[in-house]
């Protein structure tokens, strides 16, 4: 009796993201483009997208890479690969967003020049250690907040903020979905950027209902 073979898995789809920050200067994405597809090749993936962004490094209007977020949400890819970090995210908080997000829908991410790749193992220890620094950095600053706080209580002040309204909230939540930044999303609906902050980051762990967020005391 013949044995049947099993299926091959599915080669991975890659969706390449490269930034420049002006076409003057001598900046090309091509220069990025190129590395990156013979990467792509050399591991078998399947090249399914290029999301390049003309933009500087601070810019939150990055068309191209809202596209490329929103393709990851639609598990249209499987790997999002990169020439470099700072390509790729304005900061080291908005690289570990994007990772956990990344992660949570099951799309690995690479870095080209930094070689970290969450495909294997060692990639993901350096994805977690990375993760660890950015909750310590968020631990000292709550932890200074926390103290702001208690010392405002001591001298009489007031430190609390009326919740936000509903429909605002709502906006908050049509906004993130359309993966508008929450720069943005704070400047467009003039609001404190640690209200916004809050309130985006109780989307995305399933926290406490639009009706219970409140506005961050610290961004009075």
């Amino acid at each position: 009796m013949t044995r049947k073979k099993g299926h091959e898995p599915a080669a991975k789809r890659v969706a390449i993201y490269a930034r420049v920050s002006t076409y003057d200067k001598g900046q090309d994405p091509e220069t990025q483009l190129l590395q990156l597809r013979e990467y792509t090749a050399r591991r078998g993936f399947v090249l399914v997208g290029e999301y390049v962004d003309v933009a500087p490094g601070t810019t939150e209007e990055r068309p191209h890479y809202r596209r490329l977020l929103a393709a990851a949400r639609k598990r249209e890819i499987d790997v999002v690969l990169v020439w470099r970090y700072d390509r790729f995210a304005r900061s080291t908080q908005a690289l570990i967003g994007a990772l956990k997000q990344f992660q949570s829908l099951g799309v690995d991410f690479i870095s080209y020049q930094e070689q970290i790749d969450t495909t294997t193992p060692q990639g993901e220890m350096v994805f977690t250690f990375l993760a660890s620094l950015a909750q310590f950095e968020s631990a000292l600053v709550s932890e200074r907040v926390k103290a702001g706080m208690t010392r405002a209580r001591a001298q009489g002040k007031r430190i609390s903020r009326p919740r936000i309204p509903e429909r605002v909230q709502e906006r908050i939540r049509e906004l993130h979905e359309q993966d508008v930044s929450i720069n943005q999303i704070s400047k467009r609906l003039s609001i404190a950027y640690g209200t916004a902050w809050n309130y985006v980051n109780a989307l995305d762990d399933d926290g406490p209902s639009p009706k219970t967020v409140e506005g961050d005391p610290s961004n009075r």
